[in-house]
């Protein structure tokens, strides 16, 4: 058998993953790896022969499908997050892996490391192959030339062996403080996304008694009375008509709207009755509601406001679905491909407006594969640039820095021109699957027989116990500041602390966890960051031991 997985890679790549993906659903004294599963049985295959391992092709592929979609998908919230909180949230993740790099020196000196091994030790245990590739660098331009290739040598093995330990340590310390601190993420997930909570969005009919001052424009009404709710159409004296951000109520008026309960109930007091027995929505003489598939390109990557209903058709936008959650529209929303749109028009002009969303399951299901793979290739080629350090030196973002960040830059930009980046929401996630699969098979087949001989050689105890000791301080100090002092929701802290490890499949095991994907904000945040920070850190932990 061993001999026909050496012959067959692809085999020995599917059988890793068909053997991991179920495992990591097995609970254990309530944990569960989730796909990070497909990791340990990759290592432990690896551990089988020495040439066991999948083309390194599988790994680099896997990373960087995986970081790429998370940018995409991340990107149009980014921004926003960043402006509210992302300077505090990278000057954490910055300060506590100075505080690691602080420790990894202190271990260095206690346990007697070689300075080579101690740089590979801090690169493994964060998860961080760019800042191994920094350290390679720094070695190359220091070292004699006849020290050349053992010092080289070094921070391989240290990263080998700590490389499973930083993926398997974040994830037991996740584990073990969230079941500490008692966290229920599906509280979490419906507080920070209560407007977006499907059960929570209602449609109603408000009959108007008064409205003060009486010019007072819809879009006043909400500003006024700090709402956001939907207005969709107004019947008066018996005559059906839209509700525009201009239009002006009178006594008498049924109006339909959408929102949350409390918001809708603080506008009708406002306006004189709580709810009217008539219901617009069911009144389909004139105007009709259609849900309709976003999948036109002269739809997709613009905002609501952009799209000049009134000057169309004056259709009337009034709930979006995306994923698993419905969201109240505004004005700066942008649409995505594979959005769900629920429309109010006019019956005679409804197959137009359909026509032009484009209502189309099909295309919300295919990804575009030129402006996703010309993506991708401007996001490797970010990751090959080297940037010089002042004084010497250079480093580079890597196979997972530069497809991040250009995921991210996309996403937020979402269309230029015609060329539309955004991935429809199923693609997304089934993308984002099957790369971290890959990298996680990869990366486990390649380690596995390295590990192993580090291991029984000698030697390696020494490594453990500083990747160890690494790994869990990083991950339990990131933790507790980002969620005790900082207060931040836990479902955000995992992610900024994932993104702080730089740790794919540590993504991968939070996502299991949370059951959402709010933790990608916190990952794209600081991730770019926190992999600049890894590779300056690693050159001063070879500048502050000694090269050799």
């Amino acid at each position: 058998m061993i001999k026909i997985l050496l012959e067959n890679p692809l085999m020995l790549l599917l059988m890793v993953a068909a053997l991991g993906y179920p495992l990591g659903r097995i609970k254990c004294y309530g944990i569960t790896l989730g796909v990070g599963a497909v990791l340990f049985v990759g290592l432990g295959f690896g551990m089988l022969h020495p040439d066991m391992k999948a083309p390194a092709i599988v790994y680099i592929m896997g990373q960087a499908l995986f970081v790429y979609t998370v940018g995409l998908s991340a990107g149009p919230s980014f921004v926003s997050t960043f402006r509210r909180n992302g300077v505090m949230n990278n000057a954490v993740a910055g300060g506590v892996l100075c505080v690691s790099a602080a420790v990894c020196i202190a271990l260095q000196r206690y346990l007697e490391l070689k300075p080579g091994i101690a740089a590979g030790i801090f690169c493994g245990s964060l998860t961080a192959s760019p800042a191994l590739g920094g350290a390679l660098e720094s070695i190359r331009q220091t070292a004699p030339e006849n020290l050349l290739e053992q010092l080289l040598a070094e921070p391989v093995v240290g990263f080998s062996v700590a490389y499973p330990i930083g993926v398997i340590g974040l994830m037991l310390t996740i584990n073990v403080c969230q079941k500490l601190w008692k966290v229920d993420y599906q509280a979490e997930y419906q507080v920070l996304h209560k407007p977006e909570d499907r059960k929570s969005l209602v449609h109603c009919t408000i009959k108007v008694q008064t409205v003060k001052p009486p010019d007072t424009t819809v879009q006043r009404l909400n500003e006024s009375n700090n709402c956001e709710v939907i207005f969709s159409r107004v019947k008066r004296s018996g005559e059906f008509f839209y509700a525009g951000p201009a239009t002006v109520l009178q006594p008498g008026d049924l109006v339909m709207v959408a929102g949350l309960p409390q918001e809708i109930e603080k506008l009708a007091a406002v306006l004189g009755e709580r709810r009217s027995k008539e219901r617009l929505g069911l009144d389909r003489t004139e105007y009709e509601y259609r849900r309709i598939f976003v999948s036109s390109p002269q739809a997709i990557g613009r905002t609501i406001g952009e799209l000049h209903h009134d000057q169309r058709f004056g259709e009337v936008i009034t709930l979006v679905r995306r994923g698993d959650s419905e969201i109240l529209p505004d004005g700066e929303m942008v649409l995505e491909l594979g959005d769900v749109i629920r429309v109010l028009a006019h019956k005679s002009d409804m197959d137009a407006v359909t026509a032009f969303f484009g209502n189309s399951y099909r295309k919300v299901s295919e990804v575009d594969v030129m402006t996703f793979s010309l993506g991708l290739v401007i996001g490797l080629i970010l990751g090959l640039i080297p940037f010089p350090f002042p004084g010497g030196g250079s480093m580079q973002l890597g196979f997972a820095g530069g497809p991040l960040i250009v995921g991210i830059l996309l996403g937020t930009f979402g269309r230029t021109g015609k060329m539309v980046w955004s991935l429809p929401y199923s693609a997304s996630m089934t993308l984002k699957q099957v790369g971290l699969v890959l990298f996680l098979a990869g990366i486990g087949t390649r380690s596995g027989y390295s590990l192993l001989t580090t291991l029984t050689e000698g030697g390696g105890g020494a490594i453990v116990i500083a990747g160890v000791c690494l790994t869990a301080v990083t991950a339990f100090l990131g933790l507790f500041i980002a969620h005790k002092v900082m207060k931040l929701p836990m479902t955000l802290a995992v992610g900024i602390v994932a993104g702080m490890h730089t740790s794919t499949p540590g993504l991968g095991y939070i996502k299991e966890q949370t059951g959402n994907d709010l933790s990608d904000q916190g990952y794209a945040c600081v991730f770019p960051f926190a992999t600049i920070g890894k590779i300056i850190l690693v050159h001063i932990i070879l500048a502050t031991v000694g090269p050799h």
